[in-house]
């Protein structure tokens, strides 16, 4: 009966061991191959700039963050509609993967789409809805829409399980929008998703939110809100720039200590504007 000698069963694990690091590296490689296309695809689906408002200013401030080799699917938007309203949107999208930077694009090019249809919030959410469903992928998508009309300074949103959006004014009062919402975008058909109004008047803000702003292992998302509501507050009364404001909230978010995608986006209304 023959014998191994023991450098030949060392040499055996060595070889073993080497194979299982090469596996491995290939997978990392593939992994990280899939993220930097990921990461890639996202950005490339989100707005160049921002549509220019006269009367009203727009920012907005993005962080990506990745999870190990994962990537997020938060969105935003601003666009101007064939009514001449502003279209202003900001969502997350289920999941860390290259499949979620995808949908993140199809929802925001079904609203931008659907938007030459309606520019009823509602119903414009209502209609992506539908149409996320008939794609029929498992993914679904959290989602608030806002329509602008800049002669009035009226507006009217519509939030599909997002998380609320935060209001200030330049008189010193600041808070949550009180809205009733309605379900995440992809989940159920024919929801409904009721419109809430609001009016920007001389020097007042409007904030919307991705959930990596304001939720983290620092703060729960009721104490991240109440920390943007700070903010936009101080930031009103002030008279602080919109660009401004989306960056001090930006780096609030890396106090929040989030692992998620942040997105911020801010309308202002210039202090010069009439008040009504």
């Amino acid at each position: 009966m023959s014998r191994r000698h023991p450098t030949d069963d060392g040499d055996e694990l060595l070889a073993r061991l080497g194979a299982l690091t090469a596996q491995a590296r290939e997978r990392a490689e593939l992994q990280r191959s899939r993220v930097e296309l990921a990461v890639a695809l996202q950005q490339g689906m989100l707005p160049a700039s921002l549509p220019l408002v006269p009367g009203f200013q727009l920012a907005v401030e993005y962080q990506p963050a990745h999870h190990g080799l994962s990537v997020g699917g938060d969105w935003y938007d601003a666009f101007t509609m064939p009514d001449g309203c502003i279209g202003l949107s900001i969502g997350d999208v289920q999941g860390h993967n290259i499949e979620a930077a995808a949908f993140m694009g199809q929802v925001r090019v079904g609203l931008r789409a659907l938007a030459s249809v309606t520019s009823h919030p509602g119903e414009l959410l209502a209609r992506t809805n539908d149409l996320l469903l008939a794609l029929g992928t498992d993914l679904f998508a959290t989602c608030t829409f806002v329509r602008l009309d800049p002669s009035t300074g009226v507006l009217e949103s519509a939030r599909a399980g997002h998380i609320p959006c935060l209001w200030a004014t330049a008189d010193g009062r600041s808070g949550l929008a009180d809205d009733t919402g309605g379900p995440p975008l992809g989940v159920a058909p024919e929801m409904e998703y009721p419109v809430t109004v609001h009016r920007l008047s001389a020097g007042d803000v409007f904030v919307l939110v991705t959930d990596g702003v304001v939720e983290g292992p620092a703060l729960n998302v009721d104490e991240g809100l109440d920390q943007v509501v700070r903010l936009a507050g101080v930031a009103a009364v002030a008279g602080m720039e919109a660009t401004s404001l989306a960056n001090a909230v930006i780096r609030g978010a890396e106090r929040v200590g989030h692992a998620d995608d942040a997105a911020v986006l801010v309308v202002g209304r210039d202090k010069s504007a009439s008040r009504q």
